[in-house]
């Protein structure tokens, strides 16, 4: 089997620990892997299986000798470094936000729409999707190919870990003094996170919807290929460390009974359908989503407000699928069939 050089850039980050780690899992056909990250984590090691990797600066590093990169450090840093990568022949998957808008580039998430990472070849770059809108078109994608959609409401209850590593920290500060009484501090966040929910992720934009909400919006009608779909979102960031959960009701063009939905479901790439109708019969973050791979499909019900309407719940772990393991599977395919 062929053998490719592989750099991980933001290697340092949540996202970069993942990429490192479900590499080594999934067996890719690595000859090197790089750990690149910013002159401040020069020097440091990570974990790559039972190895360490010495973290090189990312300034300094030669991309003509890797063949692949898997992206994570910022849209910033990305925006200055993926095209610079991409001209020393290296294709980049790139995690940030920085390149989905861009009509010549794919947005792909594999069991959507995985035909559109021959489209690579205009930039040598591909867009890693946002993790609330990965595990939710990975759900949808069935009925959309089965019956269409029409309209979709989501409202998002997403993890700390989104945000990053002083997330995860100002949580668990957060919790122990509250559980201790002891005054507490709100740094990354505008308002306490412990025992609450906020209903803003990312800035404000001028129609009064997060940026986090149109990412949805603008990425659903992108990668399912057809902009006639209606998205209407709320993201909202609860005391989570791990795991999105999505509360998902679609107006269908045509009827989709529950159990139909059920059985296209369960046959669906990379979901796995847990619906009973009974105490614990559903998927949540941190007994299904945490440390997994599938998209869990549950809560699957016919809507009772509309004819053509149905309801599910929708859960994925958003550090996986939602970023490290979705630009790996875009990898594998780009190394089985494109390079």
């Amino acid at each position: 089997m062929k053998k490719y050089d592989v750099a991980v850039v933001g290697a340092t980050g949540a996202v970069g620990e993942q990429m490192l780690a479900i590499l080594a899992q999934r067996n890719f056909p690595v000859n090197n892997v790089y750990a690149v990250a910013s002159a401040r984590s020069a020097g440091k090691k990570v974990l790559f299986g039972d190895k360490e990797l010495e973290v090189q600066d990312l300034a300094s590093f030669d991309f003509s000798k890797t063949q692949v990169g898997l992206f994570s450090p910022g849209a910033s840093i990305s925006k200055e470094y993926a095209p610079k990568a991409a001209e020393q022949g290296c294709v980049v998957v790139d995690n940030t936000s920085q390149f989905r808008y861009d009509d010549d580039i794919p947005l792909v998430v594999p069991e959507v729409n995985e035909h559109q990472i021959a489209n690579y070849k205009s930039r040598g770059i591909i867009a890693n999707p946002n993790c609330s809108t990965i595990q939710m078109v990975v759900a949808l994608k069935p009925l959309q190919d089965a019956v269409g959609i029409e309209r979709i409401n989501v409202a998002t209850y997403q993890a700390v870990s989104g945000t990053g590593k002083e997330a995860i920290d100002e949580l668990d500060i957060q919790t122990s003094k509250i559980i201790n009484n002891e005054p507490i501090n709100c740094d990354v966040y505008p308002k306490q996170i412990a025992f609450n929910a906020l209903p803003h992720i990312d800035k404000f934009m001028d129609n009064g919807y997060t940026k986090e909400e149109m990412k949805m919006v603008w990425e659903t009608q992108k990668i399912m290929e057809d902009d006639s779909i209606l998205v209407n979102p709320t993201t909202v960031r609860i005391p989570v460390k791990y795991g999105h959960s999505e509360a998902v009701h679609v107006e269908l063009k045509e009827k989709l009974t529950a159990q139909k939905a059920r059985e296209l479901l369960a046959q669906a790439p990379g979901v796995v359908v847990v619906d009973e109708h009974g105490d614990g019969g559903y998927p949540t973050a941190v007994t299904e989503g945490e440390g997994t791979d599938p998209v869990y499909v549950g809560r699957i019900r016919e809507d009772i407000s509309h004819p053509r309407g149905l309801d599910m719940w929708v859960v994925s772990d958003n550090l996986r699928k939602g970023a490290a393991l979705n630009s790996i599977q875009i990898a594998e395919v780009l190394i089985n069939n494109h390079i």
